[in-house]
């Protein structure tokens, strides 16, 4: 099997192809965005940590018309918040049927499973990231996930693993700047 070197390891000549046929990235949040940890103060209030290298990748991908949208089980409006500045115009929160979400927003996107690179890190992920053309797992998702994965990222989740993940997309389709860009 013929592979690519990339800054992320060896891919196959296969998967960079199919890389090249991806319009939509659905994305996960806790364990993909974030670390997966949630931290509470004493009143209630939750944190979660975003890595800026994964807010770069997005925001590189939505720069090449590349949609970016993000399906989680939980509500959150650091979620909104965070999703709302780096212009990710699909924001679908509380979602325990993920793949009925994931199949209604093909439907009003017009794309097709093969059109899509889907990234999560457990099981509630499982049957968007087998639906997709390219599933993906993060480095320290689930084991399970990793096997069904057809790429598991070298980076963990909420370290850059969806940064990643655009790289390698911006990489296939010729669309890889290496310059410039706003802080995030």
């Amino acid at each position: 099997m013929e592979t690519i070197s990339t800054w992320y390891g060896d891919i196959s000549h296969t998967l960079l192809e199919r890389f090249k046929q991806i319009k939509l990235v659905v994305c996960d949040v806790d364990g993909v965005f974030s670390d997966g940890c949630i931290y509470l103060g004493n009143d209630g209030e939750e944190l979660k940590a975003f890595n800026t290298r994964d807010g770069f990748g997005v925001k590189a991908l939505l720069h090449a018309g590349i949609q970016v949208a993000v399906i989680t089980g939980r509500k959150s409006s650091i979620v909104e918040n965070r999703m709302k500045a780096l212009g990710v115009p699909h924001v679908y929160q509380g979602q325990e049927q993920k793949l009925t979400c994931y199949n209604a927003l093909l439907k009003t996107l017009n794309l097709q499973d093969h059109q899509v690179a889907t990234i999560g890190d457990d099981v509630p992920d499982v049957d968007m990231i087998k639906r997709s053309g390219i599933g993906v797992a993060v480095q320290d998702a689930h084991p399970f996930v990793q096997q069904i994965a057809d790429y598991v990222t070298a980076q963990r989740g909420g370290y850059g693993a969806v940064r990643e993940l655009s790289d390698l997309i911006l990489l296939a389709q010729g669309q890889l700047q290496l310059h410039g860009g706003v802080s995030l």
